[in-house]
């Protein structure tokens, strides 16, 4: 593959792709997004969402803009119904991430697009030669070169031909390191030996989504990453090379050597009496083949522990293949799971591979699965006790060779009570309960979780942020969480754009009532364990601050608030030793 070709490379996938400014004016596009939007657009034009979206999906993309701009995040996977210039809809799948200019500013946003029903956008249009005349202000290279993920493409030889900064910042090499090298000399992933992602999709053109990996950096360091992979084509279709995209997994610990993390099982972070005994739990429940049910709120980390189940499993070398039962369109979710033939439906222009295929000797991860259509419940039932299925549209059994975890944050017994979900199905599923406990019923991992965001936004943020201000820790430690660690994540974040100095002080947290209630002096309690609804008096939040900080005096006055010699004066007075 030529050097040239490497760079267009990323746009021979059948995908339209623009470049937004901060303001939506149109900075580029390809000729696959010219195509679907009736070459109408042209650079310098205002893109208008609600043109093409309209209800829920417009809801959802402009959150996912606000979010790629405002914080730099990338959204991948994303579905909707799309209205074309002619008047018909389709569907769509599309992906934002942040573009970043000097100082890792964000200065715009890359909107990918595909065509899901191959109706107006048919494969083989566009030329290996493309590129971006319209482009004044950015160029295919400064696209390449900020999008957040880490890209690399090789050719069919299996040497890299091309590597973007982010690679060059997620792995510790350089480019001129890498290129010319096997792939798997420079990543060293647990899957290169066997299970590969790129692999499959540069043998039988199956591109790979969300493929969780282990890989090593220049260094040694162990990393989780998340990879999706694509075949390259030249222009009469030949199979040139693959290109493949990896970012790190959100809220993941590097598995450090020496056992540094013995008491998280490797990525899951807590100390509290809860997750320990979760901990006890997950070295048995990994080496089984045993169905698993994770319940727990939303932000609990219901993946998380998903993903630490396989990776300790005997199928830690196959695919862990996440499928979320509630982010898909009911006519779609079918075809998703079990794949399906060509001509099977309108629009199937092509035979496609279902999760369950690609799942082959690793584990499938069914995310909400309370929100699975009674149909399909059925139909998952039946593939759970044969351990076979069909494709839609086809006649041919094909053997499940997967393990299925599944989560849920509904109550699925309370469903079965109401005739939602299949009785059957639960008892299937749930050989193995596991109950992740919410934020608020582990107050004592809040420093923990803080102490993790904290070095990780240090490093995504170029700050040197260091601690918390003594009444940051008692709104912490008070706030209900119902959005769980998620939104404790998101809080830091908050936190991190606004902070000027190594300390982060009541003003940089966002405005939530509670919050603010705090600051304005309201009343402080601190909750036990045990009972979220008990509104204790000094001397019972003084005892469980000791508790919870296992008798550390300067711990337990930084938790009320208040400071040590304070502390010590009110336990004097109240007769505590």
């Amino acid at each position: 593959m030529r050097g040239e070709d490497s760079q267009a490379g990323l746009f021979l996938t059948g995908e339209g792709v623009l470049a937004l400014d901060p303001g939506l004016r149109v900075m580029g596009l390809n000729q696959a997004a010219g195509q679907l939007m009736g070459g109408e657009v042209q650079p310098g034009d205002a893109f208008m969402p609600n043109r093409v979206l309209s209800g829920p999906d417009l809801a959802d993309f402009q959150s996912c803009l606000d979010g790629a701009l405002a914080r730099g995040r990338s959204f991948g996977n994303r579905r909707a119904r799309v209205l074309d210039t002619s008047g018909h809809q389709f569907n769509c799948e599309y992906s934002l991430n942040p573009i970043y200019g000097p100082g890792r500013q964000v200065i715009g946003v890359i909107l990918s697009f595909r065509d899901l029903d191959f109706a107006p956008l048919k494969e083989g249009r566009l030329d290996p030669e493309e590129t971006l005349p319209k482009m004044p202000r950015l160029g295919y290279q400064a696209l390449f070169e900020n999008l957040a993920e880490g890209i690399f493409t090789i050719n069919t030889r299996w040497r890299i031909t091309s590597f973007n900064q982010t690679a060059e910042e997620l792995t510790g090499y350089r480019r001129d390191e890498v290129l010319g090298r096997h792939c798997w000399d420079i990543f060293r992933s647990d899957l290169c030996g066997s299970g590969c992602p790129l692999r499959t999709t540069l043998e039988t053109g199956v591109t790979r989504m969300d493929q969780d990996v282990r890989m090593l950096d220049k260094g040694g360091r162990r990393l989780g990453v998340l990879v999706n992979t694509s075949v390259v084509r030249d222009r009469s279709g030949t199979v040139v090379g693959a290109v493949e995209s990896f970012r790190p997994l959100s809220g993941l610990e590097p598995c450090l050597e020496g056992g540094e993390h013995k008491n998280s099982f490797a990525d899951i972070i807590g100390t509290s009496h809860a997750m320990q005994r979760l901990f006890g739990m997950l070295p048995d429940v990994a080496a089984s083949e045993a169905s698993v049910l994770i319940s727990g709120e939303s932000g609990t980390g219901k993946e998380l522990f998903a993903r630490a189940i396989h990776h300790h499993s005997p199928r830690k070398a196959g695919p862990f293949v996440a499928v979320n039962c509630s982010a898909l369109a009911e006519s779609l979710l079918e075809s998703e799971l079990f794949g399906h033939e060509k001509a099977a439906f309108t629009g199937a222009v092509r035979s496609k591979v279902g999760r369950f295929e690609l799942a082959k000797g690793g584990t499938l991860f069914l995310d909400e699965i309370g929100e699975l259509k009674p149909e399909l419940q059925v139909k998952l039932l039946r593939v759970l006790e044969q351990r076979r299925f069909e494709r839609v549209g086809g006649t041919r059994l094909i053997p499940m060779d997967a393990r299925i975890i599944a989560a849920t944050n509904r109550d699925l017994v309370q469903a079965m009570a109401q005739g939602a979900f299949r009785e059957d199905l639960f008892y299937r599923l749930r050989t193995v309960p596991l109950t992740i406990p919410p934020l608020r019923k582990r107050r004592e991992d809040i420093p923990l979780l803080v102490q993790h965001f904290m070095g990780q936004m240090n490093q995504r943020y170029g700050k040197e942020v260091r601690s918390l201000d003594p009444k940051v820790t008692k709104l912490l430690m008070n706030y209900p969480w119902p959005g769980n660690v998620r939104e404790l994540e998101r809080v830091m974040e908050h936190a991190f754009v606004f902070v000027k100095g190594p300390v982060i002080f009541p003003a940089n947290l966002p405005a939530l009532d509670e919050f603010l209630h705090e600051r304005h002096g309201g009343p402080v309690a601190v909750p036990g364990p045990h009972d979220d609804n008990e509104e204790p008096g000094p001397r019972q939040a003084i005892e469980r601050a000791l508790a919870q900080s296992g008798g550390r005096r300067q711990e337990a006055a930084a938790l009320l608030g208040i400071s040590r010699t304070s502390l010590w004066r009110r336990m004097k007075e109240m007769g505590l030793s």
